[in-house]
């Protein structure tokens, strides 16, 4: 019985936004119609006036529901209205059991056409995601490791080693803390996937200023990388931006990082924010050697491998940052982009103004 009435939602679901548009659908046919008639228009042109609405409305809509209401409507108007005697049914007029099965086949194969249609591009989307979520996994599972072996062999050689000189010691234990630094940026990615889910309603959006979160993610980069100078750049007037602030953090803090590991040569980082056409427009742009062209395409889809990221150790990926960087922005609502300079590399993100 479950099952019969899940499928019976599937194939006749009610919509009222299907509803509305089903009649405002029927009702410019028939005001077309009625244009038709006193313009004195040939016999014989309500009929395909409402096989066009009957092919919208099924085309339009979502199941059969409305595509079955809009032939029989269709087909009640043809007869009562635009044929001869008007306003009246006339059952016995010759064509009109063809003329109702047409209307009727129009409306099934339409809305069986577009029911396939949007099932493919669910599947698409399906795979599009398990085809992501497995080249994060690919990608964190080496991201994990690596820092990992190396903290476990440094604190190793320490604990062992006693006659190490005290700088050999310190060398050691700095490589198991920066180590340590970018296994908590891996972690902090992996949080952010898990907080953004494969539901966008899950992201809580608040009025955010744009200022103090870039303000708040440089903070934390110059802890890390007190040699590179940034610079934010911002409107006069305070920009409220809804976001998620942790998550908007997060993507600052991947881009930032991302230009100053993979940029070789990065030495200044500028970060700027602007409103236009109804979206804030966030701009990170570095002075490092850019990004070489074959990697583009794939930049943000998280399938670079490691041995082809700029550092070459096989343990600074990008790809995980980028993809998860992607993620964020999508769901919010936003795009992303990223593109080579004369003399750097610029990563541009967009999120809706819109409360």
């Amino acid at each position: 019985m479950r099952h019969q009435k899940s499928l019976l939602h599937r194939l006749f679901p009610f919509s009222l936004r299907d509803l509305l548009l089903t009649a405002v659908i029927l009702i410019c046919a028939a005001g077309l119609c009625f244009l038709l008639q006193i313009a004195d228009s040939i016999a014989g042109f309500a009929s395909p006036v409402f096989v066009l609405a009957v092919l919208l409305v099924s085309r339009l809509t979502t199941g059969y529901l409305y595509g079955l209401i809009a032939a029989v409507v269709g087909v009640v108007c043809v007869n009562f209205i635009f044929t001869y005697p008007y306003w009246a049914l006339n059952f016995t007029i010759s064509g009109y059991p063809l003329t109702f099965l047409t209307f009727l086949a129009v409306s099934i194969i339409t809305c069986a056409l577009t029911t396939q249609v949007r099932q493919q591009e669910r599947l698409r989307s399906e795979n599009e995601k398990e085809k992501m979520r497995g080249n994060l996994l690919r990608s964190v599972s080496h991201d994990i490791r690596t820092p990992l072996t190396s903290i476990v062999g440094a604190t190793s050689a320490v604990l062992e080693n006693p006659g190490l000189s005290p700088g050999e010691q310190q060398a050691l234990l700095e490589d198991a803390r920066n180590e340590a630094q970018w296994l908590i940026q891996v972690v902090e990615n992996l949080l952010s996937i898990t907080r953004i889910g494969d539901d966008q309603a899950r992201i809580t959006k608040s009025p955010e200023p744009a200022e103090e979160i870039m303000g708040e993610a440089v903070r934390k980069f110059r802890r890390r990388f007190p040699s590179v100078t940034v610079s934010v750049e911002a409107p006069e007037d305070l920009l409220l931006v809804p976001m998620d602030p942790i998550l908007i953090e997060q993507v600052f803090l991947n881009l930032l990082e991302n230009a100053a590991t993979h940029g070789k040569t990065t030495t200044q980082i500028r970060l700027s924010v602007r409103a236009r056409d109804g979206f804030a427009l966030f701009t990170v742009q570095d002075n490092g050697c850019g990004i070489p062209e074959k990697e583009l395409p794939s930049l943000f889809d998280g399938t670079l491998k490691h041995s082809e990221t700029s550092s070459g150790d096989g343990k600074r990926n990008m790809g995980l940052g980028l993809s998860v960087c992607l993620a964020i922005v999508r769901a919010h609502g936003g795009s992303m982009e990223a593109k080579n300079l004369s003399d750097g590399a610029e990563f541009t993100f967009s999120l809706p103004l819109e409360a």
